[in-house]
């Protein structure tokens, strides 16, 4: 073990977590009451997945969840599937995400409605911000554009939008109706997005006629035209003109632009009180083996469990910049809008991370005094290939976090976070999923930063590694699970009346458990490692590796960009295939070859060595930048891939076909 970072005394005792443990220490008859005083984060997490009730309760009244209509039990029937977390109780997402924007007779209220609520930052420069004032003003503007449309409670609203401000005022306008929201980002082709929305029956669909990427504009607007007449329940497009400041609508129909759209008014937002569990958001997996699956969350158990991460986890205050690089298509974008709750400043980013050049995301960083920066593990690797070394050439005084995630951080790319960009943060390494549009590990301000671990379990989350029979392993590598029940489970499936689909999704492995698909550990210090992805477990000799496990040793080769492994069936076995995205000008000699085997070898065990290591000029990636093992297994084995729309470069994946070496 290595550790990289400790929190000084001074930021535990001025952390949200530190105040949290105080509040429930020092909890009265109006909040329940831990047995045993809690001293530190270990103590808290025993807590919260023993006497999960209280603190969830205790984390509701803490984070201020304005109930209608109070919960008549904090859970009942706590089972899973089936647990119905403050049954009874109605409430509302987008008026916790608002509730800084009106002004009101207190000072601090008025200021904070003056106080940026979104800055939002596009690759080509431009830039425009909102206050929560203004921001309370285009909602109820755009309310007022979908009510006259005839939206109301339980209908669908659809974006195929980049990560701008119209998207994320159009979601809180319809969320604050009680109609769902669900969106993908522009990059998608035209099945990606009809195997979506072509689901759950749109009555809206917001767009853009283009977006800009690595200095490209992409037209969108034929793009546009064919979804709405291939999804018929579609009422009303609206269109934001977003590459030159008006677009040509008139080859579609029922559509306008988004300034006639709004209807401004001198109203607030209505925010119709809807129950715990009612639906807010659709979400898709990423549907690499079939369509995609809908996953539909709550207004409850959503807020509940941003909040939990976002104030305690992350230690987000009113005076923080948060940053969150993400599509409108994963769901780091909707866990990152939900800040707007805490009262933060929202940074929104579009367009390529590396545009014009490697350094812009840091660049941005220090011109908005960027506190909490989230980002994939890939960015934080290419930009340490990239040479970009923001501790020698930046200034960036009030960052105090950084988040990853999508993948495993390398051990390596801890390393280059504290030599190269800044000794003193909290570097985060989360992992969760759309699934529970939140995370399972996650950061922790008042802990230790170990390397290559992710520091902590979330808290109320009863997070098990388990053997194929479903018993608890600690310190060995097994399938991720969670015991009990949490709040932010989705409600189902869209179109899966008898839960069938969700129940065997999650529940048919380990029956009253939920299976997460990841492959890890829980370690001495109670923290994680993930080794990458269940199903893309390699299984030489019948010895379980992680994928990831492989991919640290390999992108420690100064040559190799980024790689990925597949098991192959050979010979009644199992042998692992390692395919190598090399620097541009950089071949695989046989030399290279054997520096990437040996560099597996001296840090892993002989069954980590690949058996075939060969070239390859891309790597398929899921649209929201993860790659995907499975799908080139099942090209390597001469199987379809069932739904290559989903991936954002499915040409990569013509190379693996009948590759000679991969042939008996």
């Amino acid at each position: 073990m290595t550790q990289l970072w400790t929190p000084d005394e001074s930021r535990v005792q001025s952390s949200n977590l530190h105040a949290f443990i105080q509040s429930v220490n020092d909890s009265t008859a109006q909040m329940p009451i831990a047995k045993e005083k809690l001293t530190d984060y270990h103590s808290l997490y025993d807590w919260s997945v023993s006497d999960r009730n209280a603190f969830w309760e205790s984390l509701a009244k803490f984070v201020d969840i304005q109930f209608h209509n109070q919960p008549s039990d904090t859970c009942r029937n706590d089972v899973m599937p089936g647990a119905q977390w403050f049954p009874d109780s109605t409430l509302n997402y987008a008026e916790h995400m608002l509730r800084h924007g009106a002004d009101t007779v207190l000072s601090q209220k008025t200021a904070q409605s003056k106080k940026k609520a979104l800055i939002f930052r596009r690759e080509d420069g431009h830039r425009t911000t909102l206050t929560y004032s203004e921001l309370l003003k285009a909602v109820a503007a755009v309310q007022a554009g979908l009510k006259a449309v005839g939206v109301v409670k339980g209908d669908r609203v659809a974006a195929f939008m980049p990560n701008c401000p119209e998207t994320l005022i159009m979601m809180l306008a319809t969320t604050a109706l009680g109609a769902i929201w669900s969106s993908c980002s522009p990059d998608f082709g035209i099945q990606g997005v009809l195997d979506r929305f072509g689901q759950i029956a749109p009555k809206v669909l917001l767009s853009i006629d283009g977006y800009f990427y690595g200095g490209k504009k992409i037209q969108c607007l034929k793009k546009v035209q064919s979804i709405q007449e291939q999804i018929p329940s579609i009422e009303q497009t609206v269109i934001v003109p977003f590459l030159e400041g008006k677009a040509d609508i008139s080859a579609l129909t029922k559509s306008s632009l988004y300034d006639h759209f709004i209807i401004p008014t001198k109203n607030t937002p209505e925010f119709v009180p809807v129950s715990f569990n009612h639906p807010l958001f659709i979400m898709y997996s990423s549907g690499t083996t079939g369509v995609p699956k809908c996953i539909v969350h709550g207004h409850g158990g959503t807020l509940l469990q941003h909040l939990k991460e976002l104030s305690l986890h992350t230690d987000l205050k009113p005076e923080d910049t948060i940053f969150y690089f993400s599509t409108c298509g994963w769901m780091m974008w909707n866990w990152l809008v939900s800040s707007l709750a805490l009262g933060a400043t929202v940074v929104l980013y579009d367009g390529s991370p590396f545009y014009p050049e490697p350094r812009s995301l840091i660049d941005m960083a220090e011109e908005e005094a960027i506190s909490i920066f989230g980002t994939s593990a890939k960015y934080i690797a290419a930009l340490e290939k990239a040479g970009v070394k923001p501790a020698e050439s930046h200034a960036l005084p009030k960052l105090k976090a950084i988040l990853s995630t999508g993948s495993p951080l390398l051990h390596e790319s801890f390393d280059y976070v504290y030599r190269d960009i800044k000794k003193d943060l909290c570097l985060s390494s989360i992992s969760g999923g759309t699934d529970i549009v939140s995370c399972f590990a996650l950061g922790c301000p008042i802990l230790p930063v170990n390397k290559g671990e992710l520091q902590c379990r979330g808290l109320g989350m009863d997070v098990q590694f388990v053997n194929p029979e479903g018993k608890p392993l600690h310190g060995e590598k097994g399938e991720l699970t969670c015991q009990t029940s949490f709040p932010s489970m989705p409600i189902g499936f869209w179109n899966d009346p008898e839960d069938k689909k969700y129940h065997k999704a999650y529940f048919s492995q380990f029956p009253g458990v939920w299976a997460h698909g990841d492959f890890g550990e829980l370690t001495e210090n109670k923290g994680v490692i993930i080794h990458g992805r269940a199903d893309a477990v390699l299984n030489p000799g019948g010895v379980r590796i992680g994928t990831a496990e492989i991919y640290r040793q390999v992108e420690k080769v100064e040559e190799v960009l980024e790689s990925i492994a597949i098991g192959q069936e050979w010979d009644g076995d199992v042998r692992v295939i390692l395919f190598v995205k090399l620097r541009e000008g950089v071949s695989l000699a046989d030399e290279l070859i054997n520096k990437i085997k040996q560099t597996i070898r001296a840090n892993t065990t002989p069954r980590h060595v690949p058996a075939v290591v060969l070239q390859t000029p891309d790597i398929p990636r899921t649209i929201s930048g993860k790659i995907v093992e499975l799908a080139v297994r099942d090209v390597v084995h001469d199987k379809p891939v069932a739904n290559t729309d989903a991936l954002a470069n499915p040409e990569a994946l013509d190379y693996f076909r009948k590759r000679p070496e991969l042939i008996h």
